[in-house]
């Protein structure tokens, strides 16, 4: 094919009715920086407010009412130490609260440049890998109730 037969193709990022420019980018990028900011002033907030001085949080519902951890207990102390740079504390008091730190982290850095890009995010797990990540939670509350899992208590 030779160039005076050429066609340009549109750019399969932005759609006919989706404005260009970067007033587009700055529309695009509100909700991602919006959630940061929500994010950033609960980590805020907990990290000035300390979990671990009673009164300031209620008590989780199951540790409550049967005495057993949830697989989220110990989540506010983590994102205190973690608010805070105490790395070591933030694992202590719940591993898996950390990696979902991280975890946000990575997924929101996808998504501002996804939607910087003029892309939606989208995050499809398998079945698998739902259940898979049950699973392993389900490990984490019943060894971390168990006599030889106290290590893993908050």
């Amino acid at each position: 094919m030779n160039a005076e037969h050429a066609v340009a193709q549109p750019d399969p990022a932005v759609t006919p009715d989706q404005p260009r420019g970067a007033l587009a980018v700055t529309r695009r990028l509100l909700v991602p920086v919006g959630a940061l900011g929500a994010v950033v002033g609960a980590f805020a907030y907990v990290g000035t407010v300390d979990p671990n001085e009673p009164g300031h949080y209620p008590a989780c519902p199951l540790l409550a009412l049967t005495g057993i951890l949830c697989p989220g207990c110990g989540g506010l102390r983590s994102a205190h130490a973690f608010a805070n740079g105490d790395l070591p504390a933030a694992l202590g008091a719940n591993v898996f609260a950390v990696a979902a730190f991280v975890a946000f982290a990575a997924i929101w850095v996808l998504w501002v440049t996804r939607a910087a890009r003029g892309r939606p995010l989208r995050i499809a797990l398998r079945n698998a890998h739902q259940w898979s990540i049950g699973a392993v939670l389900l490990v984490f509350s019943v060894v971390r109730n168990l006599p030889f899992g106290a290590w893993l208590a908050p």
